[in-house]
């Protein structure tokens, strides 16, 4: 009796395994009789003006492509950047026009479903680490600009895309048909109001399509996709985000921990320059200086800067006083409370004690956006490992702010950064001594996750 059990149970596990079998079968079927995804891949363009390809290099900087196709020290676009994800590492892919390694052989159609679309060549879907869903939104004309400039003005570099470091099955492309299917928009051009407010207008088709914006600044769900794409839907778009392990803040109107106290010109000089008489940029946003809004024209900038002061914000907060109680205590020598005799020592000098900052050089502390964020990852790499303001347009010189990990315990850079975001009005949370252990291992400030390197040394 046991052995006819034994060999039902066996049979039943069997079936099961047929079956499950059998689904996975189909489900790679459906990909393949269904996957297409729109576009003619066999689609050609005239031969381009000199006019074409100017426009097209000049909206490969508004998308910041040399920022992931162009592995530090390596040859412009020719891919090999090590990309974390959450099941692996990507590298980016050589896209310049060398027809045996890079996109030289690519059709505009083909071309066309890669940006847009996330289809290769080959006719396989792209991990979203390449920003389709955004791309989805930019215009025919925009597109066939990029494929002129890559196709004749990038140069040809002949070096073989590298495998994703990704275990099996998770390596598995097919299954990725199906987030495309269920996450990514069908491509559908935005056009630039003719009348009303063209600024907005602009600003928004720029913000959305090539900019990518969210892919940073918008939170993912657990599927990774973006939880919101435009401001149609919600608030959430453009609420704050998290990109290796840094903190990517609200670009909404929140007046303590997102762009309401800021105005349309100190947003501007900030894209341009990476600072501003009271900020400076860091982290990701340093390379994407580097690489594309130092480059973008004035209007353009102001566009961009007009549409994110329009959205209002996802979190109502009451606005930050500048509040100089701190300043009065430090400047008596009153360093009582925890946290200031720190600041005094390590901080005071190019912060000052009134966390007012230096204009254009040091950016203030005092109703920091950043520092009233729910989440210090971002100022905890800062201080453990320093940074470098990058050099912009009209602001070539370079400050840089030291690493303090050798210097400070997790318990003193605790005690600090909580001291600051709790002075002269800023008004977050209390940062622990486990929140600065669990980032000590990371890269220095404007470093990627997975290499030593200076993206710096991307720039085409």
């Amino acid at each position: 009796m046991n052995t006819v059990a034994s060999r039902r149970r066996g049979g039943g596990l069997l079936r099961v395994i047929v079956v499950l079998l059998g689904l996975v079968a189909l489900a790679w079927l459906a990909t393949r009789l269904f996957g297409h995804g729109g576009g003619d891949a066999s689609a050609s363009t005239a031969m381009p003006s000199p006019e074409q390809i100017e426009q097209g290099e000049y909206l490969a900087r508004v998308g910041d492509c040399a920022a992931c196709h162009t592995a530090p020290g390596g040859k412009p676009f020719a891919g090999g950047l090590p990309i974390a994800s959450p099941v692996g590492t990507i590298y980016s892919s050589n896209i310049t026009p060398d027809a045996a390694t890079g996109i030289g052989h690519y059709t505009y159609g083909q071309f066309e479903r890669a940006v847009r679309r996330g289809i290769s060549a080959a006719g396989y879907t792209l991990y979203p680490a390449m920003p389709y869903p955004s791309y989805a939104k930019v215009s025919d004309q925009d597109i066939e600009a990029l494929y002129a400039y890559f196709m004749h003005r990038v140069t040809p570099v002949t070096q073989a895309n590298r495998a994703e470091d990704i275990a099996w099955p998770l390596s598995m492309r097919w299954p990725l048909t199906y987030w495309r299917w269920l996450f990514a928009p069908k491509v559908s051009p935005m056009q630039t109001a003719a009348t009303g407010d063209a600024a907005l207008a602009r600003g928004q088709y720029l913000v959305e399509g090539l900019g990518h914006c969210g892919a940073c600044h918008t939170p993912r769900a657990i599927t990774l996709q973006e939880k919101a794409l435009d401001p149609a839907d919600g608030t959430t778009y453009l609420s704050g985000g998290e990109s290796d392990h840094w903190i990517a803040p609200s670009l909404r109107g929140e007046l303590a921990s997102g762009l309401g106290s800021m105005s349309e010109e100190e947003l501007v000089a900030l894209l341009k320059s990476g600072r501003s008489e009271r900020s400076a940029v860091f982290g990701g946003m340093s390379d994407v200086v580097t690489h594309s809004t130092q480059y973008v024209s004035d209007e353009d900038l102001a566009a961009i800067a007009h549409f994110l002061k329009s959205l209002a914000p996802a979190r109502e907060e009451a606005a930050l006083n500048d509040d100089q109680a701190t300043h009065a205590a430090l400047a008596s020598g009153n360093v009582g409370k925890a946290g200031a005799q720190l600041y005094v020592d390590n901080c005071a000098t190019c912060h000052r004690t009134d966390g007012h900052g230096y204009g254009q050089v040091y950016p203030a502390l005092a109703g920091n956006p950043v520092l009233n964020g729910a989440d210090p990852a971002s100022v905890i790499r800062l201080v453990l490992h320093g940074g470098t303001v990058p050099a912009g347009r009209d602001a070539p010189t370079q400050f840089s702010m030291p690493a303090f990990r050798d210097r400070l315990s997790d318990q003193q850079v605790a005690q600090l950064l909580t001291f600051v975001r709790s002075s002269w009005g800023n008004r977050s949370g209390a940062v622990r001594a486990d929140q600065i252990r669990a980032l000590r291992h990371l890269p220095p400030a404007g470093q990627p996750l997975m290499t030593g390197y200076d993206p710096r040394a991307q720039q085409p």
